[in-house]
């Protein structure tokens, strides 16, 4: 990729309702490549269909991309497709004038009924009909036959596209309304992008559209097509199948770094043996040349683990920063204060910043939460008299975690068991889990007559059981 400062990127996806895991990957891979080269990344908003033309639609794009990091001074725009419809009617006359392009009334039925072929493309019926502009024509392409279009792809090399197998495509509906096959280029010439990076599934189309730029008397774009992103059956993600929207995963609680690194991996692999690095480096190294063109794997299992690696590098200060938007959602009132007391026990133990919530609920809640499965795991063997004991011996116990661990010990060596079997009924009465944050850190931080007083009620309903 030239280091020319003239270079301009163009990402441009349609409003959808949500935005696409994808469509951010393809995002990123623009940005990157404009900040690189010193060059533009232009924002352009693809809203010709009427039905997907909704102001929110659009604004949740540009939030989507503001999480990333890519936002307004990032970028020239956004632009809006619908904004060029002049420019996309001149481009027509073009076409028309200079005998590019020609009417067609033909329906796919009858293309079907003459080629016998329900898979074939159009047959070039009314090239020569000299139809005018009416109800039911559309204006199609007129595509050379012969010779060859060479598309130019940064990550393909040089695909070849034999001229006699591309259809003459249409170009314009019958309502006027042009394709999204002249529309793009009529964009992308009127902004003057020099790089386009897209899906794959864009390739059969480059040629298409080269043909288009040259018959408008312009240099096509550097192409690169990227691979489709698959799940783990390698199925290309869809939105009726798989969870897609870039919102899903912002409000489970995944750190926008730690997206914006996982999705700059998908394809793509930086020097070393490393997947987890700072944002600049990532900018230094990634070249758009060395993409696999392979389908690249969403992995959210690692995704996940990656969000918790980055949760635990975060200062603290920035993890309660980033877990108040959970806390302020949370069915209870949440102390700050005494949150931050939690943060550091917590920080090391989600991978969701969703999470937050339940690992921390007992602490601010009048009754610990209620687990039967937790409670019927716990409430066994012992855990009676595990219970009776460790109450004596909180009752006058200096309150901080060391001392508190160090009794409990010496009550499980009594009955001949480990540490880890003997705060499991401790934990369940105090917490109502048998997993969660560090027990005796959150004794000491719930306080000597919130936690007598659970044990207590545990020890009640134990009795009442037996």
């Amino acid at each position: 990729m030239s280091s020319s400062s003239s270079i301009r990127v163009r990402f441009a996806p349609s409003p959808t309702g949500m935005f696409h895991v994808g469509g951010a990957r393809s995002a990123l891979f623009n940005w990157v490549m404009a900040v690189q080269s010193g060059g533009t990344l232009v924002l352009r908003i693809e809203d010709t269909d009427a039905s997907r033309n909704s102001p929110e639609w659009t604004e949740g794009i540009i939030r989507a991309l503001a999480w990333l990091g890519i936002d307004g001074e990032q970028y020239e725009g956004p632009y809006f497709q619908s904004a060029n419809a002049d420019r996309h009617a001149e481009a027509v006359q073009t076409l028309k004038d200079a005998g590019r392009a020609y009417y067609c009334d033909c329906t796919r039925e009858a293309v079907i009924a003459r080629t016998g072929d329900q898979h074939k493309g159009y047959d070039g019926f009314c090239r020569d009909r000299g139809l005018e502009p009416g109800p039911g024509r559309a204006l199609r392409f007129r595509t050379p036959d012969e010779g060859q279009t060479t598309v130019v792809d940064l990550l393909r090399g040089k695909p070849v596209f034999e001229n006699a197998v591309l259809e003459d495509f249409v170009i314009a509906r019958a309502d006027g309304s042009v394709t999204f096959l002249l529309a793009n280029v009529v964009d992308d010439m009127s902004q003057g992008i020099t790089h386009v990076v897209r899906a794959e599934e864009h390739l059969s189309n480059a040629p298409k559209q080269q043909l288009l730029w040259e018959a408008l008397g312009a240099e096509p774009p550097v192409w690169a097509h990227v691979a489709v992103v698959v799940n783990e059956k390698r199925q290309k993600l869809s939105k009726r199948r798989d969870k897609v929207a870039l919102e899903d995963y912002q409000a489970e609680g995944y750190l926008a770094d730690a997206m914006r690194n996982y999705l700059m991996l998908l394809g793509w692999a930086p020097s070393g043996d490393r997947e987890i690095v700072p944002w600049d480096v990532i900018v230094e190294e990634f070249r758009i040349e060395d993409v696999n063109t392979s389908p690249a794997f969403f992995d959210e299992k690692k995704l996940r683990a990656f969000n918790g690696e980055y949760i635990r590098a975060l200062p603290v200060e920035k993890f309660i920063a980033e877990c108040l938007p959970f806390l302020e959602r949370a069915p209870f009132d949440v102390d700050v204060a005494v949150f931050a007391e939690l943060a550091p026990l917590a920080q090391t133990r989600v991978a969701l910043l969703s999470e937050i919530v339940p690992m921390i609920d007992f602490v601010f809640l009048d009754e610990p939460p209620s687990d039967e499965q937790s409670w019927n795991k716990a409430m066994k063997g012992p855990a009676a008299e595990i219970l009776a004991a460790a109450e004596a011996a909180y009752l006058d116990a200096p309150w901080h975690a060391d001392e508190l661990k160090d009794r409990l010990e010496r009550i499980g060596a009594e009955h001949g068991l480990k540490l880890g079997k003997t705060q499991a009924p401790v934990r369940v009465a105090v917490t109502g889990r048998t997993v969660g944050l560090p027990l005796f850190e959150s004794l000491e931080i719930l306080g000597r007559d919130r936690t007598l007083a659970r044990i207590a009620t545990a020890r009640a309903r134990l009795a009442q059981q037996n």
